[in-house]
């Protein structure tokens, strides 16, 4: 396996590029408790501070000042098996490729605080929601294909959540994304940039009682713009470079059935319609074409309460991939499957510890791609995924 080596502005928050966790260059890994259950329920279950980065308005479900710290670990195998290359001038060849994908280390912070007798909630979170890394050899035999494809980013959340009944709690928040990235395919393209922009998120919760609540949350993420240095064969030099990200809408739900077990859900959809392509405001053509189509996934989890020193759950994940009428080597994608378990460890009343393990199972897609340049060259194979991810969090409330 590779492992990625990082040098980020701040990397201990920012160690965070990997083959995507999840559709698209999707990340779901904002805490190892939403891990545990394959983030079933995640926008309004509100067990610690991590809630804030799929629904702010479950910030209102906080009595006390709640701090959440944690770290995923990812540990990802992608393979391109039966490939063929034609080049524009010579003979097909095997293109097969084995371990394209980075490991990754992907840390998160969340910090809520309830203003006494204010109904306000505030809240704090520093984690990810975009990143991808393929790399393929520098030999390579396809690089106009190959090549490494990077994106790392870190999203800052300032938000406030408003309890506005005793049923119904209102959020809202601002998201500073910062992100850089990197392309390379052999001497047709090298990019490398950087850059910051600025999106929102709304969220809904209510709590029909203590038992049952459901969340909805949406979040607008905005095209990035990363300055750097742009290489393009036939179109020169840029210095900058448009990322579109995709809108999110996430629907989830509580139900504790019975004192010692609960049910939860979430489905989610991702606007990757937004990310057609890869542009230059300095270019006359896109950089990359990938056209791809709206999304998402489905996640349904339990919750085991044996007693009040532990909690266990599990959940599965079936999430759908944006590719559509465009295939691409570069970031190769497939329908996953999550398979997740986890547990709670109280230390004391204020103190918690999570674990989270989930393997990811992705199917086995057929991919081909054509380039021209000077002539017509083409790549086909089939991508094989998987991963494990383990998760480590301390929670605490004051």
């Amino acid at each position: 396996m590779k492992t990625l080596r990082c040098t980020y502005p701040i990397i201990i928050l920012a160690c965070v590029s990997t083959q995507s966790l999840a559709a698209g260059f999707q990340l779901n890994a904002q805490s190892a408790t939403g891990l545990g259950r394959a983030y079933a329920g995640d926008a309004i279950i509100a067990d610690n501070a991590s809630v804030m980065a799929k629904n702010s308005a479950a910030m209102a479900l906080f009595d006390q000042p709640s701090l959440s710290v944690g770290a995923i670990s990812v540990v990802s195998d992608v393979d391109i098996t039966d490939a063929s290359y034609t080049p524009s001038r010579g003979q097909t060849v095997d293109a097969s490729v084995d371990d394209i994908a980075n490991n990754a280390f992907i840390p998160n912070f969340y910090y809520v605080h309830p203003i006494a007798d204010s109904g306000l909630t505030l809240g704090l979170a520093m984690y990810s929601n975009f990143g991808t890394s393929v790399e393929f050899p520098d030999d390579y035999v396809a690089s106009e294909f190959g090549g490494e494809t990077s994106l790392t980013s870190i999203n800052i959340g300032l938000s406030a959540a408003y309890q506005v009944t005793e049923k119904l709690s209102l959020g809202a928040g601002l998201d500073i994304i910062h992100g850089e990235g990197k392309i390379t395919r052999g001497s047709l393209l090298d990019v490398e940039g950087d850059g910051v922009a600025y999106g929102f998120n709304l969220g809904l919760a209510y709590e029909f009682n203590d038992d049952n609540r459901i969340g909805l949350s949406y979040r607008y993420s905005p095209d990035l713009e990363a300055d750097g240095d742009v290489n393009m064969m036939g179109e020169g030099e840029a210095s900058s470079i448009n990322i579109p990200l995709p809108d999110m809408l996430e629907l989830s739900g509580y139900h504790r059935v019975m004192p010692k077990l609960a049910f939860h859900y979430s489905v989610q959809y991702l606007q990757w319609s937004e990310f057609d392509s890869l542009t230059s405001d300095e270019f006359s053509s896109s950089i990359k074409d990938y056209e791809w189509a709206d999304a998402g996934h489905i996640s349904v989890g339990t919750t085991y309460y044996p007693s009040e020193s532990w909690e266990l759950r599990a959940g599965y994940m079936y999430d759908h991939a944006p590719t559509d009428t465009l295939q691409s080597m570069s970031i190769p994608d497939s329908n996953r499957h999550w398979l997740s378990v986890g547990t709670t460890y109280k230390l004391s009343p204020s103190q918690s510890i999570d674990l989270g393990v989930s393997y990811i199972l992705g199917e086995d897609t057929a991919v081909e791609e054509s380039l021209t340049v000077v002539g017509e060259s083409h790549i086909n194979g089939v991508v094989e995924s998987s991963a494990w991810l383990f998760g480590l969090q301390y929670n605490h409330s004051f």
